[in-house]
């Protein structure tokens, strides 16, 4: 899986350039379904290309737009390798393609900038969280929601002790037992620490965690999303005292991570990070409810007040309808908000943009199902 980090989802939204195209779909990672897969996907690459054509592209303009779709949607082992959702986005020299733990709907949007709401769970305080699972000999970090998890191709992170250190000096410090005969007739060094650390080998821990630290960080920039530490008893501690991430979950993981399925890190992992996640968008939703009922104008749930206060930085928070679209046009000039009944020309989803700008501006953005919001496609709590 390629991860998507908040500094992604920025450069996507910075990207401001006629045309710009968003395609989502489920995917699966097992059974028959994975052969539907490329079908869906080329029903969306059509989708794309008839609206860039009805918007006044030439063939040959969006040939070259979707070139690397086109590549991808003829690459069976491509669709061998998914996650639970895709998310591409696609532009002139630009190309990026996402394989998520995030169940999306099938959408295929053409505008002036990229449609980025269905991610947002995904880097927003909505459900987003990572598990670092390691031993000394293996490393593996995943990305996950509330659905599943997915593994993040580890670039620049140590995998393993011995890449950190020196190996002759970590086979004469380590504790090592003769394991049984390798087909070569040699025997190999296995570490069999049961639960401490002797000083010179807390001292390599220490060493290791502070480039696996180290790696983590640049591989996930200035992201703050929870993250649980899945490892044996004498390592995480150590890890912990190592790491600068900030936003490591007190609880852990413990035992020996190396061989547990995705499934199982992912069931053990929820029950650990659900409850921020449900105590932050519960005491946000109790604000809005609490201000709406004494009337007050910093609870609304006025399309035509949220699209400007979202611009200009007044939103604090901003709860917006899943799978739901409210297309318009803002002027910026005037502030002014005009409705659509469809997708035209010059228009675009405006609770898309809302929460673009809510969360450009440092606001919170929750993504929650329609029934949530009583009627409402979007609400929102305004800083003044």
């Amino acid at each position: 899986m390629n991860i998507i980090t908040a500094e992604d989802v920025r450069f996507l939204i910075e990207r401001q350039d006629f045309p710009c195209v968003s395609i989502f779909m489920p995917t699966h990672r097992k059974g028959r379904e994975i052969e539907q897969d490329p079908i869906r996907f080329k029903n969306l690459l059509r989708r794309a290309e008839n609206r860039m054509a009805e918007l006044g592209l030439k063939d040959r303009e969006i040939e070259d737009i979707l070139a690397p779709a086109y590549k991808l949607q003829n690459n069976s082992l491509y669709w061998k390798h998914q996650s639970d959702g895709l998310a591409i986005f696609a532009g002139k020299d630009s190309f990026h393609e996402y394989r998520l733990p995030a169940e999306f709907d099938e959408l295929s949007v053409v505008t002036d900038r990229y449609h980025i709401k269905p991610v947002l769970p995904l880097i927003s305080g909505d459900g987003r969280f990572y598990i670092l699972a390691f031993s000394l000999k293996s490393v593996r970090l995943l990305q996950g929601s509330k659905f599943s998890v997915a593994e993040i191709d580890l670039e620049g992170l140590p995998t393993s002790l011995t890449e950190v250190l020196d190996p002759d000096r970590y086979q004469k410090q380590l504790q090592f037992h003769t394991g049984t005969p390798s087909r070569g007739g040699k025997r190999e060094a296995v570490f069999y620490g049961t639960g401490s650390a002797g000083p010179d080998e807390k001292d390599l821990i220490y060493r290791f965690s502070l480039q696996l630290d180290k790696g983590l960080r640049e591989l996930l920039k200035d992201e703050s999303a929870p993250l649980v530490l899945a490892g044996v008893d004498y390592i995480y501690p150590i890890f912990r005292d190592a790491s600068k991430y900030p936003n490591i979950v007190e609880e852990v993981i413990s035992g020996n991570p190396d061989d547990t399925p995705y499934e199982d890190l992912h069931a053990k992992a929820w029950p650990l990070v659900e409850p921020i996640f449900v105590k932050g968008q519960e005491k946000a939703w109790q604000k809005y409810r609490d201000l709406a009922g004494s009337g007050s104008s910093l609870a609304t749930d006025k399309i035509e007040t949220i699209v400007p206060s979202a611009v200009h930085g007044r939103v604090e928070t901003l709860f917006v309808a899943k799978n739901l679209h409210c297309w318009g046009s803002f002027n910026p000039t005037t502030d002014e908000v005009k409705l659509h009944e469809r997708d035209e020309v010059g228009g675009q989803d405006l609770l898309d943009f809302a929460a673009v700008n809510v969360y450009s501006q440092k606001g919170i953005v929750y993504v929650v199902p329609k029934e949530k919001l009583e009627g409402h496609p979007m609400v929102a709590v305004q800083r003044y």
